[in-house]
Order: C-alpha cells, then structure tokens, then sequence
C-alpha cells in the first residue's frame, strides 16, 4: 500500500470516530467518590477533576439540667419526714423485747417432765460392791437362745441369785405408780432399749434387796440380758459392781425365732409375736454384739453354743465355767 493510501485510511478512521463521539453539553457530568468527569466541548477527551468535599462541622447541645454530682447547694431535707420514718422501727424493736421478755416469765413457771427429771444418774467414785466380796455375770444371747433356762439350771445347781434385766423392767412398769411404766411398755413393745439409767438402778435395787435380806446366801448374781450396750456396761461396773465374766449364748436366728414363736403360744408376753421377734434380732445385732466383742478383746467371754438341747448346753457351761472360774465358781 502506498502513503497515499494510508493517509486516507487513517482520515476515514478519524472521521468515523469524531462523529461517534457524543455532542457537547449532551448529559451532566458524572460523580464517583467524589471525582467529576466532563465533556469538554473544545476536546474529543475526557479530563479528570478532583474535588475535596469537606464535613461541616455539627453542634452537640449540652444538657441544661443539673447532675446529681454536681457542685450547688442540695435541696433542704424534711426533718419530720425522717422522724416519721424512724418510729417503726423503735415501735418493733419493743414489741420484740416485750414478747421475749412475756416467753421467759412463762418458761419459768411451766412444769419440768417429770419421767426425765425423775431418771437416777447415781455419780459415784467407787461401785457399790466390790468384785472380791461379789460375783457378777453377765449372760448375754439373741432373743430365744435360752438364756432363762441356762440360768435356772446355775441357780439350782451353784446357788447365783438370777437376776433378769427383762423381768425387772416388766415388772416395774406393772408396779402401781410407777414412773416409768409407759416409758417402758413402749420400749418393750418396739424392741427398743430402755434408758440406761433405769435399767442400772432397777438392777442395783435387786441386788442390794437380795443381800439384805440373805445375808449368808452366796453373794454370786447372774444377770440376764444386759448389757444391751457398751454405755450401760460401763455404766453398770462404774456404778454397782465390775463383771467376772461374760456368758455369751450363741444362736442361729432361725432357731431363735421358731422357739420364740412357740413360746408365744403360751406364754402371752407382748413381745412374742414376728414383728417384735425381729425388732429384737435386729437391736441385738447392732446393739449387743459390740459388747461381747469388747470383753471378748478383754478375755472375759465364755462363748456356749446354744442350738443342741438344753441339757447338752448346760453340761458345757458347767465345763466351761469350771475352767474358766475354778471348781467352786
């Protein structure tokens, strides 16, 4: 192609695109962030304009009231409004002491309970006998493991005054005035144990009756079913007379609970009847068992099995006795 040629290409082109371009003053400029573009009308080309917008400035209005720490002089107080407020509390503070002091008058002049008042807690800095001038025993066993039997068979054969913890409390609670005959019919019917403090002076009454009134008969006592538990163990030799020995009468409780029942049959205690039965084989168990174990530690426990027949039994308390006691125990 020649210059020519080339030269009237390039026109035709220029000329093309002059008559694209759109007419001046034919739509407004148009903004982006703040940057105008315009059409000049002498130019077929854009320029770029720059303008700065500038944020005027905004006015914040102050509160005109006061705050509540701010300086100035405060409101002046109501001094009757505070004396009216103040009266309440002066009139509970002596309603309260009034009904205090109304409680203690009358505690003073109501009635002590006359069963708690009445309980002998005997103090005492030496026991009321001596274990060299009297033999005690203690016979111990379930409910039903013939404790009873064992203890007439000694007090015919070896002279023991026989004495029942059991029969001493049923028999106080028939004494006419008794002030523990409730309190003791209700243990008694539960399976639970009397107060100690009963049951040690019911037997330390025994006992001192019995000397006193035979005086040339051995002073030797079997006690039966007690102690229940260890305070009425420490209770007993603290108070009245420190044991030999303890005879501990060993039963399965099934055993136990067929003679028991049997016995019910004729003998008409209250007692013996299931539900106590087992209220007794439970006391015994967390209550009686942890003393012969403690005199057993001590070396003061004769242990007897009593499932074979009572003469069986009998036979091998004397021979155990007799060992542990010599030959006239």
């Amino acid at each position: 192609m020649t210059a020519s040629a080339h030269r009237q290409a390039w026109q035709k082109l220029a000329a093309s695109t002059l008559r694209n371009l759109p007419r001046p003053n034919s739509r407004p400029p148009t903004a982006h962030c703040g940057l105008v573009f315009r059409r000049d009308a002498s130019s077929s080309s854009s320029r770029l304009w720059s303008q700065t917008q500038k944020a005027k400035p905004v006015a914040i209005a102050r509160p005109t009231t006061r705050r509540s720490y701010s300086s100035g002089a405060p409101p002046p107080k109501n001094s009757n409004n505070n004396i009216i407020k103040f009266w309440p509390f002066v009139a509970v503070i002596a309603l309260g002491s009034g009904g205090y002091m109304l409680l203690v008058n009358r505690r003073k002049d109501m009635p002590t309970n006359p069963s708690a008042a009445a309980l002998p807690a005997p103090a005492k800095s030496t026991p009321t006998f001596s274990p060299k001038d009297v033999t005690v025993l203690f016979v111990l066993g379930g409910p039903g493991a013939g404790k009873g039997t064992q203890c007439a068979r000694l007090v015919s054969e070896y002279g023991f005054t026989h004495l029942s913890a059991g029969d001493l409390l049923r028999a106080e609670q028939e004494r006419p005035g008794s002030e523990f005959g409730d309190l003791i019919r209700q243990c008694i019917k539960d399976g639970a144990i009397v107060p100690m403090e009963v049951t040690v002076q019911l037997l330390e009454n025994a006992m001192t009756e019995t000397i006193k009134n035979k005086p040339s008969a051995p002073k030797k006592f079997l006690i039966d079913g007690f102690p229940r538990k260890m305070d009425q163990a420490f209770k007993f030799e603290e108070v009245v007379c420190p044991a030999r020995l303890v005879l501990f009468y060993d039963c399965p409780e099934e055993e136990m609970e067929r003679r028991l029942m049997e016995r019910g049959k004729t003998s008409g205690r209250a007692d013996d009847n299931a539900e106590s039965i087992r209220k007794r084989f439970r006391t015994f168990i967390e209550t009686s068992m942890p003393v012969v174990d403690h005199y057993e530690k001590e070396g003061r426990v004769v242990k007897i099995d009593a499932t074979p027949t009572p003469d069986s039994v009998f036979q091998t308390t004397q021979e155990r006795l007799t060992k542990a006691l010599g030959d006239k125990f």
